[in-house]
């Protein structure tokens, strides 16, 4: 499901209506985080959650602490409930095996990186990691989920759209208040240009510890600027992705903004590749599409790999080092 437009923009009749549903759903949720009694593991468990709902940058974050902490002396597992997946588990993600309409399609692009559990029950997941050889856990979007204790709780927000208009879903973007999500959060990653990171605020007093980072293309030795390129993505922001591609100097003739891991069909497919034979062009879409892609597909569409870079790598260290490799 694409999200409302009016979620990040100035407070409307629409949002102003849906704002008592988001009230109950707020409430709702501090309901259930107060009430819970949290499954303890003998490793550490890193949350990488957000406030918001949609893309906010949580898998390259995921993926980019997976690799700081292997290069610390860890075996990272990612425990992840599998959005878009139909397994319950707990699974060992294999991506010679798994679809993404078993696992999801972000389990599948992080298990290049790492081992990966999909489970429905974060706590019973957590416990395969532990028995499967991990010696510390990084839980993706687990923020709101009590099930499993968490002993660092990262929150990850876009710095140019920060918190939306504030409202809960379904008025706004936020699965619970700002100033009460902040309050339980021990680091805030806001993910943007420099532009974006000097415009971004939250609100105060609940400040926890903020790291600035930015989603850079990796260097392939792609030459984006020859040819011409027909663009699609799924994701939480598809602009960002065709405007990433539009910055290394590629000509999009055509872009195609789908929802959300929005399954590709067949249908879909078959057409991008016909439209791209007929003018020439090359289909093109981002590394998270691609792990949905089937594997026929697979060689006929490129894809844009992006990591993400901290503007403090030395501080990062530090915060990841607390939890020491045994």
């Amino acid at each position: 499901m694409k999200e409302p437009s009016f979620w990040y923009s100035k407070r409307g009749i629409r949002a102003t209506c849906l704002a008592p549903l988001g009230w109950v759903y707020a409430k709702l949720t501090a309901a259930r985080l107060s009430r819970s009694t949290p499954h303890h593991l003998e490793i550490p468990v890193v949350c990488v959650g957000n406030i918001n709902a949609g893309g906010t940058g949580k898998t390259p974050t995921v993926i980019a602490l997976a690799q700081r902490l292997r290069d610390l002396g860890h075996v990272p597992h990612v425990v992840s409930r599998g959005h878009g997946g139909n397994l319950a588990g707990p699974v060992n993600v294999d991506p010679a095996k798994h679809r993404a309409d078993q696992v999801g399609d972000e389990p599948l692009l992080i298990s290049a990186f790492c081992e990966v559990w999909v489970s429905k029950d974060r706590a019973t997941g957590g416990q395969a990691a532990q028995e499967g050889g991990a010696t510390i856990i990084l839980l993706d979007d687990g923020f709101q989920n009590p099930s499993l204790h968490q002993d660092l709780k990262l929150v990850v927000v876009d710095a140019a759209r920060g918190f939306g208009n504030g409202y809960c879903i379904p008025a706004g973007p936020l699965r619970e208040p700002v100033g009460a999500g902040l309050a339980r959060a021990d680091v805030l990653i806001t993910i943007g240009d420099t532009d974006a990171q000097d415009s971004f605020s939250a609100p105060t007093p609940a400040k926890p510890h903020r790291f600035s980072a930015a989603l850079v293309p990796l260097q392939t030795g792609m030459d984006w600027t020859t040819g011409t390129y027909i663009a699609f993505a799924g994701i939480g922001q598809p602009d960002k992705f065709f405007d990433t591609l539009k910055d290394l100097g590629a000509t999009l003739i055509r872009t195609e903004a789908l929802a959300d891991h929005e399954p590709l069909s067949a249908a879909f497919m078959s057409r991008l590749e016909r439209d791209a034979l007929a003018q020439g062009a090359q289909v093109v879409t981002t590394e998270k599409d691609a792990a949905r892609l089937p594997r026929h597909w697979r060689g006929k569409v490129l894809s844009l790999p992006v990591r993400l870079e901290f503007q403090d790598e030395d501080a990062l260290r530090v915060l990841l080092k607390r939890f020491p490799a045994p």
